[in-house]
């Protein structure tokens, strides 16, 4: 493990796809080999990431670590930072630090247990990384189910692995949107309108989420609802940060600060704090 995770790695962009007319997922590479055995991450995880001359701004990573120093993260062009990673070629060079904050793992183990992801528009990506580990380790799981929901079908992140997910025998994947295009052939609506189509284990059900603040808020209390106990529904909250160690503020909510005591946490610890965070 790095021995100061606040230290930038020097890395380089070995791989860029577009996922929809705002949003690009890059895959990058620590370039020093010794330097990149000490990057090992694990699902949930995020890195401050910088273009030289722009800044630098967090990013959840988006895949199992199956390679130390090799990572991939997915970005939406809003900002300076995330402008500049847009305008990034394969083969430059951006600064990497981390991997930081907490994991999917820290929070219940769900081996051996039903699992579901519920994930909205770019929320989709932080919990891919832990879609991933599972589809490795898939023998260590019971039921796996994933629903997703994006406002079109052109602002789904993902559609090639969506599709290959699909077909897969060992889980099932719903998909819906806000709005239609005259191509989709899926649902139509919020991505609780797809609860009725759930039979729920409850003892033995894992939830992971991420996503919009409504739709994290709303999907929560159908899953209470339902009887999911506070620790069986975990969800990251990594779109509040910004300099990723606590120091600026920007993530404060209430008494936590997202970067350093999450992004990970289950419904028990921010239900106190719901008004604030969704």
């Amino acid at each position: 493990m790095n021995p100061n995770i606040h230290l930038p790695y020097l890395a380089t962009v070995t791989g860029i796809r577009s996922e929809c007319s705002d949003t690009k997922t890059f895959d990058v590479r620590i370039k020093d080999p010794k330097e990149a055995k000490l990057f090992v991450s694990r699902p949930g995880q995020f890195v401050e990431a910088s273009v030289f001359g722009a800044g630098e701004a967090p990013f959840g990573l988006t895949t199992s670590p199956r390679e130390p120093g090799v990572m991939t993260f997915t970005i939406r062009a809003c900002g300076r930072v995330t402008d500049a990673f847009h305008k990034l070629a394969v083969g430059d060079e951006v600064g990497i630090k981390g991997p930081l904050g907490n994991s999917f793992l820290d929070k219940i183990d769900s081996r051996g247990k039903d699992v579901l992801v519920i994930g909205g528009g770019i929320g989709l990506p932080p919990l891919r990384s832990m879609i991933h580990y599972i589809l490795d380790r898939r023998a260590d799981y019971r039921d796996f189910t994933i629903i997703y929901g994006a406002r079109t079908p052109e602002l789904q992140m993902y559609k090639g692995e969506l599709a290959q997910w699909a077909k897969r025998p060992d889980l099932t994947l719903l998909q819906t949107v806000d709005v239609a295009d005259p191509g989709w052939k899926g649902y139509v609506g919020v991505v609780t309108t797809l609860f009725n189509k759930l039979k729920l284990d409850i003892p033995n059900t894992v939830v992971y989420t991420c996503g919009p603040p409504i739709m994290i808020k709303f999907a929560i209390v159908e899953l209470v609802k339902l009887g999911l106990p506070d620790k069986q529904i975990v969800s990251t909250l990594e779109r509040y940060m910004k300099c990723g160690v606590g120091k600026c503020g920007h993530c404060c909510i209430g008494h936590k600060y997202v970067c350093t005591e999450g992004p990970v946490f289950d419904y028990g610890e921010i239900k106190g704090l719901a008004e604030e965070a969704f």
